[in-house]
């Protein structure tokens, strides 16, 4: 497994050079002249999110559906969109379910405010972004600055860092609808080739979903190549580690905010307290994560090698 590529980025013996292109509705990025992700955000979009998501090879990794319809995909849950941050129950409003088909008097939105600015680079690429949560009514409840850093070499990683100001006393409210999520392409789902592995050795759905840990990952065979995609959980975030509300059918989500379905489902002892989160006006919240895109089967060793090094420089 390469994922100890990720390492040689910062010592700069691997050059990719990544460039960010700006359209009306949405972001392109591209690694070594090759399309790596677009950031869709444009006015018809109820929430940003990235798709597809591809491997250094130009596997893609994601499931198309329901951006595109491809033979042989499932046409499950519609609002699982590439890779997003969503939430099911901000302030009772509702952000995670957004296709249109969904829609009722509780639905939010997230709406561009503005792009901050992009930079491409030899190693890495960077947009740094600024978004408005909106309540039913069109009212701004949160303002959010998320930037996405981009790396290239023998893997994929996309670093996430988001920080919430709220507009008014908002609450995460505690539910497994959520919530940092990406929804793999069906080749790395349990009934095809794909298995999830997490820190705490879990293996497979009936022994991963609701677990906590550092780090999850999925892998499988992709268009004839060993490919897995992992998440790193940043343990300065709320809730760290985070519950894992990861699927054997291919949703693959972070969740911090969901602790009484995770007990509930996994019939464990309340232990006290809940998942929800609350920010008072005016205050702020932040939020980091990894997605690392790597050739290979899972290598728990490797993995962990590569989560200390992303934990060590993003501190």
């Amino acid at each position: 497994m390469k994922i100890l590529a990720m390492f040689l980025l910062a010592a700069g013996t691997v050059v990719a050079q990544v460039h960010i292109v700006r359209h009306p509705d949405r972001l392109s990025v591209e690694i070594d002249g090759k399309p790596f992700t677009e950031i869709f955000q444009g006015p018809q979009t109820r929430k940003p999110y990235l798709h597809p998501l591809r491997s250094a090879s130009g596997k893609i990794v994601t499931r198309r559906f329901p951006m595109e319809t491809v033979a042989g995909e499932t046409t499950d849950h519609p609002h699982h969109q590439g890779l997003s941050f969503t939430h099911a129950e901000v302030n009772g409003y509702n952000f995670w379910a957004s296709d249109a088909s969904q829609l009722d008097a509780k639905s939010g939105s997230i709406r561009l405010k503005k792009i901050r600015g992009t930079r491409g680079g030899k190693t890495t690429g960077r947009a740094d972004l600024e978004y408005e949560w909106l309540d039913p009514a069109g009212k701004p409840i949160l303002l959010e600055r998320r930037v996405l850093v981009f790396h290239g070499g023998a893997d994929r990683a996309v670093d996430f860092d988001t920080e919430f100001r709220a507009l008014d006393r908002v609450t995460f409210g505690d539910t497994k609808e959520g919530t940092f999520a990406v929804r793999l392409a069906a080749e790395l789902q349990e009934d095809h080739s794909g298995e999830m592995v997490g820190a705490t050795g879990c293996r497979r759905e009936k022994d991963c979903w609701g677990t906590r840990g550092n780090w999850m990952d999925y892998s499988g065979k992709v268009d004839g190549e060993d490919l897995g995609v992992a998440i790193f959980d940043h343990p300065a975030n709320p809730g760290h580690p985070t519950y894992w509300h990861s699927r054997g059918y291919g949703l693959f989500s972070a969740n911090p905010f969901g602790a009484a379905d995770f007990r509930k489902g996994r019939k464990e002892p309340d232990t006290g307290g809940t998942g929800s989160l609350v920010v008072e006006r005016g205050k702020k919240v932040r939020f980091r994560y990894r997605v690392l895109i790597h050739p290979g089967r899972t290598d728990a060793g490797a993995l962990e090698k590569a989560y200390q090094a992303y934990i060590g420089v993003s501190k």
